[in-house]
């Protein structure tokens, strides 16, 4: 039951990312019109600037052609089926939710290049001049944020067995791990010399 609800909460997740990422692209292309004004200044350090990613991360597997575009889009399907076999097979909370970021950061993008054949990018952060990212979107985030929690995840956690099934407190299949002090005389009774 627990697997279950666990799996359940990965889908919400993934799909409140998913609605989450497509409404607030409504927004900037829509009522905001961010592609005809480009840029609008939040603070001094964000902005809201209008980009068209045609590739995937660091501008790489650029799609230029409507061959390439749908086979991008193929590509990255196949990438978010693997992930969501993945999320199914998983047992532990924390790499079902992490791979449920990423699962819904997947298919916001590749709704946006089936739908125009780019993503939307919006989201410009930077400082002065330098900007420790590129420009991205929700979806970018929730992808960056699933990776990283995976990653801590392994390095922090690494791979025991024991985090999808809770420990038996003192008790193995076949008795008491340790000697219990008994009185003399009684069923089990065991002397502790070095008490």
């Amino acid at each position: 039951m627990t697997l279950t609800r666990f799996r359940t909460e990965g889908i919400a997740l993934a799909l409140a990312i998913l609605i989450v990422d497509q409404a607030v692209k409504f927004i900037v292309a829509g009522p905001l019109a961010l592609q005809s004004r480009l840029q609008i200044e939040i603070t001094s350090f964000f902005n809201l600037t209008w980009a068209e990613n045609r590739g995937v991360s660091m501008g790489f597997l650029t799609a230029n052609t409507e061959t390439m575009r749908w086979a991008l889009v193929a590509l990255t399907g196949v990438i978010a089926a693997i992930v969501l076999l993945w999320m199914w097979k998983e047992r532990a909370r924390g790499d079902i939710l992490a791979l449920a970021m990423i699962l819904g950061g997947a298919l916001g993008n590749i709704i946006d290049r089936a739908r125009f054949g780019y993503v939307i990018d919006y989201a410009d952060l930077h400082f002065g001049e330098w900007r420790p990212f590129l420009i991205f979107n929700v979806a970018d985030a929730a992808i960056t944020f699933g990776v990283l929690l995976l990653l801590a995840r392994v390095l922090i956690i690494g791979d025991k067995p024991a985090n999808s099934e809770p420990a038996k407190s003192g008790v193995q299949a076949d008795g008491p791990s340790t000697p219990e002090k008994t009185a003399p005389g009684k069923p089990g009774h065991v002397e502790n010399d070095h008490a």
